[in-house]
């Protein structure tokens, strides 16, 4: 797109300025001569949102020039939101922490959805059950942070719930993988250590069941 821009010789003095999160300034090299910017919200789209979208929202802004820089952060305040800097080479690392953020989220609400359905709930029941919850989880974590708000049987050390849980599983190697980190967030909140290497070697010791199941 930079290029085919640069083809249309675009009006001297004419700021550039793209909305991907994953790309840097080095996207519009193709356009030298013209101050270059970056401007993303920091928030999902799946289909066109009111203004309001924007209210309190992070807005990752990048400018070959201050007064570009500038500009792109008074337009992030004048949606309401809030500029912050993200250069070329932090770019990887934040556009990562919004997929994990966003796009996992789906992942692992997909995941439980599929739970129940299995068992016969239906799509609505199962959403409808799992929204309340999801967004409990959300808002315990803005009042008490990641590692205060871990609930749940990893933050126990209940490997006896774990290991019912892998069991039931098609392909538990999302939990179990899952499992893994949360265990990590269980023990800095302060889990005892020796429930926490039960958990683990719950674990750990289906990693190896599930292996020999399937010849690997």
């Amino acid at each position: 797109m930079a290029a085919r821009i640069a083809a249309m010789t675009p009006l001297r003095g004419l700021a550039i300025v793209h909305c991907s999160g994953a790309l840097g300034l080095h996207a519009l090299d193709e356009l030298p001569d013209h101050a270059r910017g970056s401007f993303h919200p920091l928030q999902s789209f799946p289909v066109p949102r009111d203004p309001s979208a924007f209210r309190g929202i992070t807005v990752a802004v990048d400018a070959t020039t201050p007064t570009l820089e500038r500009r792109l952060r008074a337009l992030a305040r004048g949606l309401g939101a809030k500029p912050r800097h993200v250069g070329d080479g932090e770019r990887v690392a934040y556009h990562a922490a919004a997929v994990f953020a966003s796009n996992f989220v789906d992942v692992v609400v997909a995941e439980a959805v599929g739970l129940l359905t299995g068992i016969g709930w239906s799509g609505k029941e199962s959403l409808d059950a799992l929204i309340p919850l999801v967004e409990g989880a959300v808002s315990n974590i803005r009042l008490r942070g990641p590692v205060r708000a871990l609930t749940g049987p990893i933050r126990r050390g209940d490997a006896e719930t774990v290991s019912r849980h892998l069991a039931v599983m098609e392909n538990p190697d999302l939990y179990r993988m899952l499992a893994l980190v949360a265990l990590e967030i269980a023990i800095e909140a302060g889990l005892d250590p020796a429930a926490a290497e039960r958990t683990r070697r719950a674990l750990t010791r289906n990693v190896a069941a599930t292996q020999r199941r399937s010849g690997r």
